[in-house]
């Protein structure tokens, strides 16, 4: 496995790997790897002929400097978890190498169709432009034949199809596959995420209410309208000491607008766990 640094070898391999005709899967992550990423590099390895995996901690996407702070960080940890599962390159570069200083500073412009205007990115204001900027770039370096992304970030996920199909029917990115990996949680229901690095073991366990809500609410929505089982969900939540809910949305799958009807419909949720902020969501 070769760890890359810069954008002129990364194009160097990648160049190599396309004059042979080989496949490229790419898993995008900020790091702080877990077995949720792993999935996700395992379904990569084993469908294309060659893995490029990142691991970049966007500061455009982060709109509490807090937050960019705290964002847990171990590029050598993460590096042996990717060398047993077969990744053949690691792209890790630096902020200065990924943007100019007036792209670091100037907001990145892109129509979301609506879809930025709900939940995260109505409590995170520029969050899916900073998304939508560093998986395009990433997108544009790595050429990937598939790339591969967890349905823990539902909404996100949903903004890169419609990134890709936007930009693939302009020809940018060509015949690009993106491939959703379902949610990967901890033996006790809590869904994986890098933030949970940052909980105790006591907050762990208090987070697990999360999930263990969401589930009880697929049985609520058998005998309960849409707004019952919202609200039901928040207070249940907020009913746990150490537990906020951020919000509790159940949308349309497919246009993330909230719905009153249990067809196609998702249920996302945003929770302080103490500082740290944890998202979930569940199918109806």
């Amino acid at each position: 496995m070769q760890i890359i640094t810069t954008k002129s070898e990364l194009t160097r391999q990648v160049s190599a790997c396309m004059r042979q005709s080989k496949t490229i899967g790419f898993v995008p992550t900020m790091g702080a790897l877990h077995a949720g990423h792993a999935s996700l590099v395992q379904c990569a390895v084993a469908e294309n002929d060659v893995c490029v995996v990142s691991v970049f901690v966007n500061p455009t996407q982060f709109n509490n400097k807090e937050d960019l702070e705290k964002y847990p960080r171990n590029i050598n940890k993460d590096a042996e978890l990717l060398a047993d599962f077969g990744v053949d390159f690691v792209f890790a570069p630096t902020p200065e190498e990924m943007y100019t200083q007036e792209e670091m500073q100037q907001e990145f412009s892109f129509d979301f169709a609506g879809l930025d205007l709900v939940m995260e990115g109505k409590m995170r204001p520029g969050h899916f432009n900073g998304v939508v900027q560093v998986v395009s770039r990433l997108f544009d370096l790595v050429q990937p034949t598939r790339a591969y992304f967890g349905e823990k970030d539902f909404q996100q996920l949903a903004i890169i199809h419609h990134m890709v199909e936007r930009s693939s029917m302009a020809g940018r990115f060509g015949e690009l596959k993106i491939v959703d990996c379902p949610i990967v949680r901890e033996a006790n229901g809590l869904a994986m995420s890098s933030r949970n690095e940052r909980l105790s073991e006591q907050s762990k366990q208090t987070a697990v209410a999360i999930s263990q809500t969401l589930f009880a609410s697929l049985e609520w929505a058998k005998n309960a309208s849409v707004k019952e089982v919202q609200q039901r969900v928040i207070d249940t939540i907020n009913a746990v000491d150490g537990l906020e809910v951020e919000y509790y949305e159940i949308v349309n799958k497919d246009t993330l607008q909230p719905t009153d009807n249990w067809d196609n419909a998702v249920g996302c949720v945003t929770v302080y766990c103490g500082p740290v902020r944890l998202i979930d969501n569940i199918r109806y």
